[in-house]
């Protein structure tokens, strides 16, 4: 038990590595408080994690939003006792060259990939602060190291996160509190075939992108799941303001 008497926060829970983090999570014996705008996934992931024996609540909520954001975390110190670990995980994918990107759509990726993170870790904060430290656990991309001709406002929000993360680190280091970022190639979840879907052929496209990973396979949410794991678990405890790049060997290829 990894995280036995610790309680977290995972946003983005309804699917993809937001359902494993949190499957995770109350396996090596966390206590969870699952958000996602999606109030009806979230609570067939808390039927399914109390049934296996797990605690877990599910917090339906928009954490775009200053009010998500802190209802979020006062319903989970108010039902767990405290805060121990955030993951924040939740974020939309918007595709376009940046000229074709209308500025709604970069205000929607703003609003939950960037601004949503900053109002989650500021409204935790506190509630870290009374247990003497905690764990904050960021999902940015390798998409924010490197660049897509594509998907250059989701790029600019990840790359935003890294900075964001090293400066949270700096500044809460001393009160114990980690910040680290988590930054995934392509995850089989429903944005990435979401991705696929829009090239002209599909199999193809994947088939390609899949040869250029040395491991020659995506990632599964839980091989990201596994690295949040550690990263919330004390084995982490001196681990602090720094990526996690979970990508199959991808960014080790020059060519």
């Amino acid at each position: 038990m990894r995280l036995g008497g610790k309680v977290a926060i995972v946003t983005g829970a309804g699917g993809g590595i937001g359902s494993a983090t949190v499957r995770r999570f109350a396996e090596e014996g966390s206590k969870v408080a699952c958000v996602d705008i999606d109030g009806d996934a979230i609570a067939a992931l808390v039927d399914a994690i109390t049934a296996e024996g797990g605690d877990a609540i599910a917090i339906p909520a928009d954490v775009s939003t200053r009010e998500g954001n802190r209802r979020m975390v006062d319903e989970t110190v108010a039902h767990f006792g405290g805060l121990d670990v955030l993951h924040a995980n939740a974020a939309v994918q918007v595709m376009g060259r940046l000229e074709d990107t209308p500025e709604e759509s970069w205000d929607r990726l703003e609003a939950t990939n960037l601004r949503g993170v900053y109002l989650g870790i500021a409204e935790a904060l506190p509630s870290l602060r009374e247990r003497e430290g905690g764990s904050v656990i960021v999902t940015a991309s390798l998409l924010g190291i490197v660049g897509d001709a594509d998907m250059p406002a989701y790029g600019a929000m990840k790359g935003g996160l890294r900075a964001l993360c090293r400066s949270i680190a700096t500044a809460h280091g001393p009160e114990n509190i980690r910040c680290n970022t988590i930054c995934p190639g392509d995850v089989d979840t429903p944005m990435n075939i979401d991705f696929f879907e829009h090239q002209a052929d599909p199999v193809a496209a994947r088939e390609e992108v899949t040869r250029r990973y040395p491991l020659r396979r995506f990632a599964t949410p839980d091989d990201v799941a596994n690295v949040a794991v550690f990263l919330a678990s004390d084995e982490a405890s001196y681990i602090s303001g720094i990526d996690i790049v979970v990508d199959g060997g991808l960014l080790a290829r020059i060519y």
